[in-house]
């Protein structure tokens, strides 16, 4: 059963049947210039010089306590030759409590390691939003590893809904040693950011793992809840020192010479000092939150936290505000790719006095 997102897969296919031949034959089942396909999760078709991207991701409810409910996620993206390979797109709950836009986009770099993801459930009368930029380096396995696991093996987590810190936790670190285990015979050292929100009926938690980051427009202001996990950091060069590693300058202040940021998923050859635990901060949402920004660091490079905030503000829809964003960071001059998550908080649908079924800790 399709919730409100079947709206955007109407819409999806009336702004593209005229450009790719692109039509609707059933649920999940497209047609393209005479050839039939069944949209999948991360799946790309190539069509010619152009490729046009549909991601389609369908999470049927089983009706088990642990499982997800109907997820929809769509998303389109034309990525255009010369112009750095652009995608945006967005989607509003169906009860209206929270919409979000995503902005995406390779910049200047030769390839996309900038990968995101988007779910929407119930779990046991709970409603539950996932929101995550996971940001590649040394390629883009690690990040698009994330992509597919780290979400799934959250909401599959028994400790889930009654100890969400904790389950975040051992679920970031589960999902790091589950892909250096897939990854053990391969010569790639693929590694990872992970920045993400889970909303959990009024409960907002912000894991970061990197230097990808989150900040939430609370009357206006610019709050950070996530801390930039670099060597140079205090706390983070102690830890590194204590485990045996060294921070040395190298351009920029690297784990051993060669990291430039200090928690990682992947990155096996410095397993021991660069850890994916992630530091979580807690939110309420109450209605002084506005939105909330997730982005990679090819957007905090060259865009202050207040700027993102005033930027977003202008903005009354989130797709708009995450496509300014992006565009705003390239026109600084950003050379890294640049993804963007814009949630907005519709505090005139919340229910205040919603809670999670156990207490949070």
């Amino acid at each position: 059963m399709l919730c409100s997102c079947a709206v955007s897969v109407r819409n999806l296919v009336t702004r593209t049947k005229s450009l790719c031949g692109l039509s609707c034959v059933g649920d999940g089942h497209f047609k393209l210039s005479g050839r039939d396909l069944h949209a999948r999760s991360g799946v790309t078709y190539p069509w010619g010089c152009r490729r046009f991207r549909v991601i389609l991701t369908m999470m049927v409810d089983t009706g088990a306590s642990a499982e997800p409910g109907a997820v929809v996620n769509v998303s389109s993206e034309r990525e255009h030759v010369g112009d750095g390979g652009y995608a945006s797109g967005g989607w509003k709950s169906e009860d209206g409590k929270l919409s979000y836009g995503f902005s995406s986009f390779r910049g200047k770099r030769a390839s996309m390691e900038d990968f995101f993801d988007v779910k929407s459930t119930i779990i046991d009368g709970n409603s539950v939003s996932l929101f995550g930029i996971f940001d590649g380096h040394g390629g883009s396995r690690a990040a698009e590893y994330l992509k597919e696991h780290l979400f799934e093996n959250l909401t599959k987590h028994p400790l889930f809904l009654t100890d969400t810190k904790l389950a975040i936790s051992e679920t970031y670190q589960k999902t790091d040693a589950d892909f250096l285990e897939a990854e053990r015979y391969t010569f790639r050292d693929d590694g990872s950011t992970a920045s993400t929100a889970v909303l959990v009926g009024s409960h907002l938690y912000v894991a970061n793992v990197g230097d990808s980051r989150a900040v939430v427009s609370v009357a206006g202001k610019a709050i950070a809840l996530s801390d930039d996990h670099k060597p140079n950091r205090s706390d983070e060069r102690k830890r590194i020192e204590n485990a045996g590693g060294v921070v040395l300058w190298a351009g920029t202040w690297r784990v051993g010479g060669v990291l430039a940021m200090s928690r990682a998923f992947g990155n096996r050859l410095l397993k021991q000092y660069v850890v994916a635990e992630p530091e979580i901060q807690e939110q309420e949402v109450n209605e002084e939150l506005e939105f909330l920004v997730l982005a990679s660091d090819g957007l905090w490079d060259v865009v202050p936290n207040e700027d993102a905030i005033s930027l977003a503000r202008l903005e009354e829809e989130p797709e708009a505000a995450a496509r300014k964003l992006t565009e705003t960071a390239y026109s600084r001059g950003s050379a890294d790719n640049i993804t963007c998550i814009v949630v907005r908080f519709h505090h005139e649908k919340m229910d205040v006095d919603s809670t999670p079924a156990d207490d949070q800790n």
